[in-house]
């Protein structure tokens, strides 16, 4: 992919498109699945990066997941969903595929029973209504409201709905067959060929009596009027782009992961036919001259928990796993569904003993805390984040009130949903994204570009969009790259940061004349996507990220160098999640972060003091004695000598550590993934979050 200026075009350019492209038809070796003729070439509703747009006005709150199979939410989507849930937060779940596999339900201990893929669908949702029903305070066998939905497109699916006084669950079964590696066709398949016609499978004890079919065209618009119907503020997707992963065939067939990357093929189709939905959604509706959808997103990390250090201490871990129990059931219990109460192979405590461990993590595709905070120069707090696919700008209403005005459209999408940022000397504002350049499917093009808006003025409007290409050049790779993180150092250049394909990072540097370098490959050891970056004392530029045995670090010889990797800072316990990093005036940097599995806060020194004692790779795990346990990364702001730390506790609640004492906001909605700590001109620290209401909020405590 080259550096292309993408995004500086017309409204004839790039911006218009066509996101879905019809490709040749691959063979099938099943019966699974027939091919139709392939249907006429419609032209879709394309994105538009332009900004400008009308927003439209928020709906209430609403959760809605999109799963490839049933307890993908419980393993890879909790505890955030049932913090959401606990607080109130309506959720309904669309399950795209039947989740019968072989039509095993495998009883532990007990012969495998004959296959039956309907009756092993039907225990699977049985499982989903104990899950939920308990999640709810209700009885495990309490009784669902089981009916039909009709969807777009003359597709019917089966929903079941169940209320406990204020808080509800809607599951909506789609219930198309699921891909396995024995050969039969799926979601994988019905993403790459627009000629496929995918069956449904019809559950035991369903409502719904006839069996289905569908194109990728038809998923889509299901999808599309599922979004439309429901107007969700916040969407949670699987993972459109999992990593690269290296397997042996028998690991890989042993662990469920697609061919050479780190999740079920399910999972990622799931994640792609979503995306293209909520792109399509946003364009169709827009286009038409509505307001921008109000929703945020936030995708989930699969099988990738697998392969990296877990993330959960024991009392969350214990929490989310006690979700799975019911899920799982007991083929002894009488829950009043013939065909089975759970999916036996998950119940007990076989989460907790399964060797893949997925149940031990939740990582987010784009982690990073959200939204991005300045102060205006005429003292208003202003915010950025990304709404309706595209970034937007919140504005305060004056000085100090906590109010927000209408957010500004700045354009840009389709955006992933988490924004870098870096603040010129001259107090201008540079915003980064993640674009999804091209999002086809049945062959087409399938590309992820960095992109940056550049303010024309202190506080005032902004010039076109620029893409600044991938670090990656060919696309299958290109999917594979982070969040961009910058850092603007004291010689006024900006340091760009992506992780990339290899796991490593890259870079690109923007000059004080505004010319950005080429992209160049950091080097380094493999870590996950959540860097953390900062400017000594000295005036060099530092990156720290999470590896699996140590933390990782990049940095300058003196700030006239390159950045690059340096020695790994080992020695010290393995973070679960990345580190934030404070700068300390004798030239030393501390780095804060929660280690694997555990609940308090580790401190690491490292670098080396004014007087030349090394401290590199000492690190101190600091007892928590003021109450800053939790889970989940810290965001760090002031200084290492004074800081001021920002996470969320074991119950989600976002807690303040200044070097006086700590505040847990104990009311308002709940933040998405990690919220944002800024400093005002005063020196007080403002926390600034999205709710699960798409909403932006800011607490001084």
């Amino acid at each position: 992919m080259t550096d292309r200026p993408a995004l500086r075009t017309s409204r004839t350019g790039l911006s218009r498109r066509t996101l879905l492209t019809a490709a040749g038809a691959m063979s099938l070796t099943t019966l699974a699945a027939c091919i139709a003729p392939a249907p006429p070439r419609r032209r879709s509703p394309t994105a538009d990066p332009l900004p400008g747009l009308p927003i439209s006005t928020p709906h209430p709150a609403l959760m809605m997941q999109v799963l490839a199979h049933p307890d993908d939410d419980l393993y890879f989507m909790n505890p955030d969903a049932q913090q959401a849930l606990d607080a109130g937060t309506p959720l309904v779940c669309v399950y795209l595929t039947a989740g019968e596999a072989t039509g095993v339900n495998r009883v532990p201990g007990r012969p495998l029973p004959a296959p039956d893929k309907g009756a092993y669908s039907s225990s699977r949702h049985q499982g989903l209504r104990q899950a939920y029903a308990t999640l709810l305070g209700l009885g495990r066998f309490t009784q669902w409201q089981k009916s039909v939905i009709d969807l777009h497109g003359n597709h019917r699916a089966e929903i079941n709905r169940l209320g406990n006084g204020s808080h509800r669950v809607e599951l909506i079964f789609i219930n198309t067959t699921m891909h396995t590696s024995y050969g039969r066709l799926g979601l994988p398949s019905l993403w790459q060929d627009r000629r496929l016609v995918l069956p449904t499978v019809v559950a035991d004890d369903s409502p719904l009596q006839k069996a289905g079919s569908y194109t990728y065209d038809g998923l889509v618009d299901v999808l599309d009027g599922l979004f439309d119907t429901y107007r969700p503020s916040i969407v949670h997707t699987m993972d459109p782009d999992p990593d690269i992963q290296h397997s042996s065939e028998q690991v890989r067939r042993q662990d469920s992961e697609q061919e050479g990357y780190s999740d079920h093929p399910d999972h990622t189709a799931a994640a792609l036919f979503t995306w293209t939905a909520l792109i399509r959604w946003v364009a169709r509706t827009t286009a038409v001259g509505g307001g921008v959808p109000s929703f945020a997103t936030t995708a989930f990390r699969g099988y990738y928990n697998r392969h990296w250090p877990k993330n959960l201490p024991p009392a969350v871990l214990a929490e989310k796993a006690s979700h799975l129990v019911p899920y799982g059931g007991s083929a002894d219990w009488r829950c009043g569904n013939p065909a089975g109460c759970g999916d036996y192979s998950v119940g007990g405590n076989r989460p907790l003993t399964n060797r893949k461990g997925w149940v031990r993590s939740t990582h987010y595709r784009y982690p990073g805390p959200r939204p991005v905070v300045a102060t205006d120069p005429d003292g208003r707090l202003v915010a950025y984040g990304v709404l309706g696919l595209r970034a937007v700008r919140w504005r305060e209403s004056a000085p100090g009130s906590e109010v927000w005005n209408t957010p500004d459209d700045l354009g840009g999408g389709p955006l992933a949903p988490i924004l870098g940022g870096a603040r010129l000397p001259d107090g201008r504002q540079l915003l980064f994204g993640l674009r999804i350049a091209a999002l086809s499917g049945h062959g087409g093009d399938n590309e992820r570009e960095i992109a940056v808006l550049e303010q024309h003025s202190p506080g005032g409007d902004f010039r076109a969009w620029q893409g600044l290409g991938n670090p990656v050049p060919d696309q299958d790779g290109g999917r594979r790259i982070g969040v961009p993180v910058a850092v603007t150092a004291t010689d006024a250049r900006v340091h760009l940061f992506v992780r990339n394909a290899e796991k490593g990072l890259s870079t690109r540097v923007r000059d004080t004349d505004g010319r950005w370098s080429k992209w160049r490959d950091m080097g380094g050891g493999e870590v996950q996507d959540g860097l953390s970056t900062v400017v000594d004392a000295a005036g060099r530029v530092h990156v720290f990220a999470a590896g699996r045995f140590a933390v990782h670090h990049w940095t300058q010889d003196t700030p006239e160098h390159p950045v690059t990797a340096h020695t790994q800072i080992g020695g010290v316990p393995v973070p679960g999640d990345g580190p934030a990093a404070l700068a300390a005036p004798d030239g030393t940097v501390d780095l804060y972060y929660r280690a694997e599995a555990k609940a308090a806060l580790t401190t690491v020194r490292t670098g080396e003091t004014a007087e030349g004692s090394d401290v590199h790779g000492q690190g101190r795990p600091v007892a928590d004695r003021r109450g800053f346990t939790g889970h989940g990364p810290v965001t760090a702001a002031g200084s290492a000598h004074s800081p001021v730390l920002l996470g969320r506790t074991g119950k989600g609640l976002v807690q303040l550590r200044t070097p006086r004492s700590v505040s847990v906001r104990t009311h308002g909605p709940v933040p998405l993934d990690a919220p944002a700590l800024h400093l005002a001109p005063d020196g007080r620290p403002v926390v600034a979050a999205l709710g699960v209401d798409a909403h932006p909020w800011l607490w001084r405590p």
